[in-house]
């Protein structure tokens, strides 16, 4: 990584992302990849709340180090250097190679955002406990009509997942309901279905290989006891409005 920041996205926006030979598709992408780097100029791994054994024994030490430190790391990295690439081709008005990083920054940048939402959707199994009363109790019964209809169903999506992916759980804006969904790879809950995300289940085989092997029923009927449903919550409700 070169010593260049990425740190001055409405100038980069304002002077070169206006050239004539870019597209207002290109131009529109270009910005907002450039816009979300931030103020320190590189995105950074995000810090847990927990210790790594907190999940212990449905999710592991070693998984959650490997899983957080190593590939979430690697996300953060490639995303970094993918950015100051499209810094660098923005500049110059290079269209080919701006069109050619939009794969990187789709995959490496949709990693990173999914898994710190994910972090932030666990805790310690005795922490975790679905509410009795409330906005989340309340847009599950009126989707599902109660909790455990809700697991059922968005564990059988998760679970139905074809190769590496995600399950979520997300809120409609337009209809004021929440709905089960799931995203291949690093694909963005928002971007790619316009779901807000509450709840994310990450199936990629690295979150749970050490623990349950290839038996991806086991795990994702498991990471329900360690759901921060608190967390959950208060998605819903900043969603709401």
């Amino acid at each position: 990584m070169s010593a260049k920041q990425i740190i001055t996205p409405a100038l980069r926006a304002a002077v070169h992302v206006r050239s004539s030979k870019l597209n207002s598709e290109v131009v529109k992408s270009a910005a907002a990849y450039l816009s979300s780097a931030p103020s320190g100029g590189k995105h950074a791994l995000p810090d847990l709340s927990y210790d790594y054994a907190a999940l212990e024994p449905v999710i592991s030490a070693e998984t959650m180090e490997l899983h957080h430190s190593k590939h979430h790391n690697t996300y953060v990295t490639n995303l970094n250097a993918s950015l100051e690439k499209l810094d660098a081709a923005v500049s110059a008005g290079d269209v080919s190679g701006i069109i050619s990083l939009q794969g990187a920054l789709k995959f490496n940048g949709g990693g990173h955002l999914n898994h710190t939402l994910f972090w932030e959707n666990l805790c310690a199994k005795d922490s975790s406990e679905f509410p009795s009363s409330g906005a989340l109790k309340d847009a599950v019964d009126a989707r599902f009509g109660d909790f455990d209809t809700m697991k059922k169903d968005l564990s059988a999506m998760t679970i139905g997942v074809q190769g590496s992916g995600w399950g979520w759980l997300g809120y409609d804006t337009n209809t004021g309901r929440i709905e089960a969904a799931t995203c291949a790879n690093q694909d963005p809950l928002k971007a790619t279905t316009g779901l807000v995300p509450l709840l994310g289940i990450d199936v990629w085989e690295h979150a749970y290989y050490v623990d349950y092997r290839n038996v991806r029923p086991n795990y994702v009927n498991a990471i329900f006891d360690v759901v921060n449903w608190k967390a959950v919550e208060e998605r819903l409700v900043k969603a709401q409005g």
